[in-house]
C-alpha cells in the first residue's frame, strides 16, 4: 500500500504517516481531539456517524452501508492504490465521536494539471464550528506536511463520487450520489478561511407530455444523414460488455472537467459492481458506428432515495424490499452520466439520446428529471436543460484554501 494507507478490514496499519492526536478547545473549556482512524471499529464509527448527526433531518438519505464498507476498503477500492489518504475522527471531552473527515492527495492528477492540491471530503460534524475547524485544521496539517499548497473540497477520488456542499435548495429532494448537509456547515467552512472554488448546479425538469418538436426535427436529421446505431437494453447482463468501452469514452470526454481523474480498468469494474445492481437497463442508451465502439451514451436511473431512506441504508432483512418497491413507484428520473465523443458533437446525437430517454420515461410514467450535478460553467449542457424548461433547484459549492 502507499504510505499512509490503512487496511481497515484486518485492523492493521501499514506505514502510517504520523500526525499526533490534535487537541482543540471550545471556548477554552472542552477539548476536541482529532485523530486518525485505525481499525474496523473506528471505521464503523466513521461510516455510521452521519446517521447520528442527521437523525432528526427529514431530507437526509442514508448511504447504502454495504457499498460504504466496500468503498472505504483499500482492498476493494482500487482508488486507494493511486492516492495518499487519511481518515480522521473528532471526539469531545467525554470521548464521544462528534465529527469526521477524509483527506486525499492524487499525485498523478496534480502532475497532469500542474497543481499541488490536496482534497477533503466526507466532512460531517455536530453543529459546533470548533469541531469543523479542528477537522479541517487536521487535514490541512497533514496536507502541508506532505508538501501540498492548497486544500479543496468537498471533492473525493473522482467527480463520480458525491462532491460539493449544498448551499441552495435545502427543501428539494435528495438524489442518489449527492451530498446533503445542514445550511450551517457552509458557514463553518467559510469561517475556517475557505472561499468558493467552483459551483455545481442541478436542474429539475418536468417531463413534457409530448416530445418537443425541435428534438424530433433534429433526431430525424440524425437518422437520415448518419450511419449511427442506437443500442437499447432490457436486461442487466447486457450492460457488462459495455462497461469498459463506456468508461474509456468518459476518460476521453471528461478530461477537461474540473476535478476529473481518469479511471483505470479496475476502477471501471468497481463502479460497475456498485451501480449495475440498481440500474434499470431501459434507461441506458448507447450510440455507436458499425464498429460498436461507443461515441455517445446516456445513463440514467429511477430515483431510489425514498426507498433507501425507508431501508435506512440497510439491505437486510427487508431493506431490499423498500428499494425495489421505490424503483417501481418513483416518478423521478435521475441523470447520472453522459458523453459524446468530440468529433461527433454538434451532429444531433444529444437530441437522439434525449428522445429515447424521454420515450422510456413516458413508458414508465415518470414525471420529473433531476439533471444531477453540472458545473456552473458548462454552458452547453445548461442550455440543453433550460431549452426543455429545466430550472436550477439545487446548488453545490466546492471550496478552496491556500495552506
Amino acid at each position: 500500500m502507499d504510505q499512509g494507507s490503512i487496511n481497515y478490514m484486518t485492523n492493521q496499519v501499514d506505514c502510517i504517516y504520523f500526525i499526533p492526536c490534535t487537541e482543540y478547545h471550545q471556548g477554552g473549556l472542552m477539548p476536541i481531539k482529532v485523530y486518525r482512524v485505525n481499525g474496523r471499529h473506528e471505521l464503523k464509527q466513521f461510516i455510521y456517524l452521519p446517521e447520528q448527526i442527521h437523525r432528526h433531518h427529514p431530507q437526509w438519505v442514508h448511504p447504502l452501508y454495504q457499498d460504504e464498507f466496500m468503498f472505504f476498503d483499500p482492498a476493494k477500492n482500487k482508488s486507494f492504490a493511486s492516492t495518499d489518504t487519511i481518515l480522521a475522527l473528532a471526539r469531545n471531552a467525554q470521548g464521544r465521536v462528534v465529527g469526521r473527515i477524509m483527506g486525499i492527495i492524487n499525485p498523478a492528477y496534480n502532475k497532469s494539471h500542474q497543481e499541488n492540491n490536496a482534497r477533503f471530503c466526507f466532512l460531517e460534524c455536530e453543529e459546533d464550528s470548533s469541531i469543523a475547524k479542528a477537522l479541517l485544521d487536521f487535514v490541512e496539517q497533514w496536507a502541508h506536511e506532505k508538501g501540498m499548497a492548497r486544500l479543496v473540497g468537498p471533492l473525493c477520488f473522482s467527480d463520480k463520487d458525491p462532491q460539493g456542499l449544498l448551499i441552495e435548495g435545502f427543501d428539494e429532494r435528495v438524489v442518489i450520489a449527492t451530498n446533503y448537509n445542514f445550511p450551517w456547515l457552509r458557514l463553518m467552512v467559510e469561517s475556517a478561511g475557505y472561499t468558493k472554488e467552483i459551483d455545481l448546479v442541478s436542474y429539475k425538469v418536468d417531463i413534457p407530455e409530448t416530445i418537443p418538436a425541435y428534438l424530433q426535427k433534429t433526431c430525424e436529421r440524425v437518422i437520415r444523414n448518419g450511419n449511427y446505431i442506437l443500442h437499447e437494453f432490457t436486461r442487466q447482463n447486457q450492460l457488462r460488455p459495455w462497461i469498459v468501452p463506456i468508461f474509456n469514452l468518459i476518460n476521453e470526454a471528461y478530461s477537461h472537467i474540473y476535478g476529473f481523474i481518469p479511471l483505470t480498468e479496475a476502477e471501471m469494474n468497481e463502479f460497475a459492481e456498485r451501480y449495475i445492481p440498481v440500474l434499470n437497463p431501459k434507461f441506458i442508451k448507447v450510440i455507436t458506428l458499425a464498429d460498436n465502439i461507443p461515441i455517445a451514451f446516456l445513463i440514467s436511473m429511477p430515483e431510489l432515495s425514498e426507498g433507501i431512506r425507508k431501508a435506512k441504508g440497510r439491505l437486510w432483512p427487508v431493506g431490499w424490499y423498500h428499494i425495489l418497491r421505490e424503483a417501481k413507484r418513483t416518478r423521478m428520473l435521475t441523470m447520472l452520466l453522459g458523453a459524446i465523443r468530440e468529433n461527433h458533437r454538434g451532429k444531433g446525437l444529444d437530441a437522439l439520446l434525449a428522445i429515447k430517454i424521454l420515450e422510456s420515461a413516458h413508458e414508465a410514467h415518470m414525471q420529473l428529471i433531476d439533471s444531477h450535478l453540472i458545473l456552473e460553467n458548462n454552458d452547453r449542457m445548461r442550455a440543453e436543460y433550460e431549452r426543455i424548461g429545466g430550472r436550477v433547484h439545487k446548488r453545490y459549492r466546492i471550496f478552496g484554501k491556500d495552506l
